[in-house]
């Protein structure tokens, strides 16, 4: 075989930056076209082609293995590795052209048709390669395709598939590339960074004048509109910049933000890199040096993420989350895991990149080329705004700076002007405030009227939201409350949290806000009727702003959140009454919610010891709108009817007892009033038949239950025959859970069994009581969920009481059944969850409370029902709250005399039990 003849040197600059590693280590081109030569030497014809692609393979997968290593060793020098994978490719399509057109299709005297150029375009053509990015590949030819041509680039294209790589294509002449960039903006994009890799290079340098000419010499007014509305498309499909499992390249302030900034900087400035819009006043030097840093880490965690799944993948699920964390060597500190160090990098990075595409954008106002929003220009309003701002385009603006910084309190009063006129802040302003933050000072923080001010934006103007994340992007909230600052862009690595804590801060006010504009009154009649009556406005919102401000620390954030109150509060300028209210709502803006869901509100102990803790009407309002905007800004799905019915039982109940005294929550009280419910829900049966029904069951089952429960259980009840099973399932709406209720000759361990029937059919429960008939017979009620939270459709209940009753006749052994479904996802690996099991005897008159906090998964309650029916423990009934993978399972027992377990070596004993349960379980669930 003849010596392959090197190919055309690539013009372009991606082989004189610096790479991650030695270039030859990269790919060795002497070495690889001698190994290409050699074997041919004796290979038919027909099977060169798979002989070039062995030696090519072997190449890769050097190069390959030498940028990733190298990449482990230096985790954040992102251009390197880009540069690395851009070069390591280059030189594949390089030699796949060189073979196909000199050895499997040589051509000694080639026309002047049968020239080939290959270009890179989009990514590739930037020249920033992740480990698997697509290799996007312009096939430029001078006219219509030749058979030569044809069959070079389909050799080409089969060589650089069997390398495995993920080849994007287009066989185009110069003419074609403008008529369909003018036609397409995707098309139009891709070209703009174009770079020769190959090939006939004077037909490259054809194509770039023909762009300039007539693709690219616009003002670029269209290109830019096109690019903003596929930005905003982008941001509403990925979710707000605080979404936890944000998509590195199409999230919002991702990688695909900046190449928008990228592109449309490439067109209307003719830059090739963004560093040159310093030379062009768009950005400051520094400003272009944060945009640098998020790049870097942008594109570092994107390296990382393809490598560790072995393709491409561009999301940071939670399980991926732990790991990139670990691969760029983020560790443990001081009460914080790793993982959550870097996702809150991440998020600040997102933030800067947010901030970047401001300034840019108003550079493009500036000059006319980026068009006002239609609704502005429709509806154009022009309100009168105070002395010393201006409108520009339609944004509050300043009209003099240095005039603007001899008064310190202007750095807040413009957030106030922007509520009162209902505009937006110029990202001029804006640019201004962030290099000014050092004027806030202690002095500024204890100004009166910087209070002032500053509570205003929260009480006044109905929109307090708008104004904190605003200050807070800015560095404004941080600086005023410098407490703050720990928090911003902090991620909590769990799956019940949908925002990073300062997000969620942000959206418990705008819930308030919401509430109080009467919003959510039907969905939250409790809440907003507190409201209507009056509460302490300044108080309420003070305490949601800084519940979580302890947020990410070793101790207990609501203690030591509650410590802060009281050097903070008197800071904003909030008396000393008002100061003792807010710091006990700090200490306790998790009792209400815990109660409710942790706790038997129907147990009349869980709302005496409540309302021993709240006091006062006075806090119990305040802390159940706290409560409700707290759960309801955990994120969009979160709040449910299930835990509104809790939350409004245990206020009402907690608020009569406190108006009307305690005794009121008197047992013999309760189960009087729900026997007269009963007769008067049951009016036409025989009076005997009544009789026997209230006489049968002893006193915890009448204040345990709703008149409707009791009206199912005694339907099953009555004439029930021995041996025989009794299932109800009641959809409840108002609880988005279907009640399941069932009747059978008592014996030991069903309450275990009933809770493995319903983990079979992949049923959650929530919530679970258990009683025992005088004459024998249990009646357990379950209230049940699906996959999503919702209560069981009508149509899917047949098959539930099915599997239930096989379950319950032994036809189906819950234990071996669950083996195959008792999974803990891939994803959900990466939280730590670790377990711990508490006993309490003062919660309850008559039960002792177990509470087992630990990992959820779908056999969880059966395990730990089993275990204790193993140890002849009687459950009386179980509370279950899920905050994403953590659960909490509370137990509400007595031993096999009816006593509490008071002796410290049986709770050992059964805690052992316990824990040996849930490990057991975990080990099935990971075989």
């Amino acid at each position: 075989m003849a010596k392959l003849a090197h190919s055309t040197p690539n013009t372009g600059a991606v082989e004189t930056p610096r790479l991650i590693c030695e270039a030859q280590l990269i790919f060795d081109q002497d070495a690889v076209e001698r190994d290409l030569e050699k074997a041919c030497e004796d290979v038919a014809e027909g099977d060169r082609r798979a002989a070039a692609v062995a030696v090519l393979q072997q190449a890769q997968k050097s190069g390959r293995a030498q940028i990733a290593t190298s990449f482990a060793a230096a985790p954040f020098d992102a251009r390197g590795m880009t540069r690395a994978y851009t070069y390591l490719t280059d030189h594949l399509v390089r030699s796949t052209l060189q073979f196909a057109s000199q050895v499997l299709h040589p051509k000694p005297n080639p026309t002047e048709g049968e020239r080939l150029s290959v270009i890179g375009v989009g990514g590739y053509g930037r020249g920033e390669m992740a480990p698997f990015s697509d290799v996007d590949l312009l096939f430029l030819i001078p006219y219509k395709a030749t058979a030569w041509s044809e069959s070079v680039i389909e050799s080409m294209l089969y060589m650089l598939w069997d390398l495995k790589l993920k080849v994007g294509h287009s066989t185009r002449t110069i003419k074609d590339c403008v008529r369909l960039g003018a036609e397409d903006y995707t098309i139009q994009t891709a070209l703009l960074e174009h770079r020769y890799i190959c090939g006939a290079v004077e037909l490259e340098q054809e194509l770039t004048k023909a762009l300039d000419a007539d693709l690219f010499s616009g003002n670029g007014r269209e290109f830019i509109e096109a690019k903003l509305e596929e930005r905003d498309r982008r941001h509403e499909k990925q979710g707000q910049r605080y979404v936890v499992e944000p998509n590195v390249k199409e999230g919002k302030g991702g990688l695909r933000d900046l190449h928008s900034l990228f592109w449309i900087a490439k067109f209307i400035y003719k830059v090739d890199r963004i560093a040159e819009l310093v030379d062009k006043g768009v950005f400051r030097p520094e400003e272009y040096e944060t945009f640098a840093e998020a790049e870097d880490f942008l594109w570092a965690v994107r390296g990382h993420l393809h490598l560790l799944t072995n393709r491409a993948t561009e999301q940071l699920t939670f399980d991926m989350q732990a790991q990139v964390a670990q691969a760029m060597g983020y560790e443990d500190i001081r009460g914080r895991r790793g993982v959550e160090i870097f996702m809150q990098t991440f998020f600040l990075h997102a933030t800067t990149v947010g901030d970047l595409t401001r300034i840019f954008l108003t550079n493009l106002e500036a000059v006319h080329l980026k068009a006002e929003p239609l609704l502005e220009r429709i509806f154009r309003r022009r309100p009168r705004i105070k002395a010393g701002y201006i409108v520009v385009h339609n944004r509050i603006a300043i009209e003099d700076d240095e005039a603007f910084l001899s008064d310190k309190l202007n750095l807040l009063r413009i957030f106030e002007e922007a509520l009162r006129t209902g505009m937006l802040i110029h990202p001029d302003a804006m640019r201004l405030i962030k290099a000014n933050l050092h004027l806030i000072d202690d002095a500024m923080r204890t100004n009166a009227e910087a209070q002032r001010i500053f509570f205003d934006l929260l009480l006044k103007h109905g929109n307090p939201e708008r104004a904190l994340r605003r200050m807070n992007e800015l560095g404004i909230l941080s600086a005023f409350v410098p407490e703050f600052e720990n928090i911003v862009a902090m991620m909590q690595f769990n799956m019940y949290h949908s925002y990073t804590v300062d997000e969620h801060t942000i959206q418990t006010i705008a819930t308030l806000a919401m509430i109080e504009k009467n919003e959510l009154e039907e969905e939250l009649p409790v809440a907003s009727s507190i409201l209507k009556r009056g509460v302490n406005r300044k108080v309420l919102y003070t305490a949601l702003l800084l519940h979580d401000i302890a947020k990410g620390r070793p101790e207990d954030h609501s203690i030591l959140g509650a410590k802060m109150v009281r050097s903070i509060a008197p800071r904003l300028g909030l008396k000393q009454e008002d100061t003792d209210t807010v710091e006990w709502l700090v200490r306790y803006h998790l009792l209400m919610s815990d109660m409710a869901q942790k706790r038997d509100i129907a147990d009349p102990r869980t709302v005496r010891d409540f309302a021993k803790a709240v006091q006062t009407v006075k806090r119990l309002d305040l802390l159940c709108v706290l409560t409700v905007c707290d759960i309801r800004g955990v994120g969009p799905n979160t709040w449910n009817n299930w835990k509104a019915v809790l939350i409004r039982a245990l206020y009402r109940q907690t608020k009569r007892a406190l108006e009307t005294g305690l005794e009121d929550l008197n047992r013999d009280n309760r189960g009087a009033e729900a026997k007269k419910a009963l007769r008067e829900a049951l009016s036409d049966w025989p009076r005997k038949a009544l009789q026997t029904e209230t006489a049968r069951h002893y006193d915890p089952y009448w204040q345990g239950l709703h008149v409707t429960a009791h009206v199912a259980f005694a339907e099953l009840l009555r004439d029930i025959g021995e041996g025989e099973i009794r299932i109800d399932l009641h959809p409840d709406e108002d609880r988005d859970a279907t009640r399941a209720c069932f009747v059978m000759a008592d014996h030991p361990g069903i309450f275990s069994r009933l809770a493995g029937a319903l983990a079979l059919v992949g049923a959650n429960v929530v919530d679970a009581r258990s009683y025992t008939t005088k004459d024998g017979f249990i009646t357990d009620a379950f209230w049940i969920q699906d996959a999503e939270g919702n209560a069981y459709e009508a149509s899917r209940l047949p098959r539930l009481r099915q599997m239930i009753a096989k379950t319950l006749k032994g036809e189906v052994v819950a234990r071996d059944a669950l083996k195959s479904r008792d999974k803990i996802k891939k994803r959900e690996k990466a939280f730590r969850v670790p377990t711990h099991i508490t006993f309490d005897n003062d919660g309850s008159e008559i039960y002792t409370i177990i509470e087992v906090d630990t990992r959820d998964r779908p056999g969880l309650l059966y395990d730990l029902a089993r275990s204790l029916a193993d140890s002849n423990v009687y459950i009386a009934n179980a509370v279950i709250a899920t905050y994403g993978a953590q659960v909490v399972d509370t137990f509400y027992v007595k031993d096999m005399f009816g006593l509490k377990y008071h002796s410290e070596s049986k709770q050992k004993t059964l805690e052992k039990r316990l824990r040996q349960a849930i490990a057991d379980g975990v080990e099935r669930a990971e075989e």
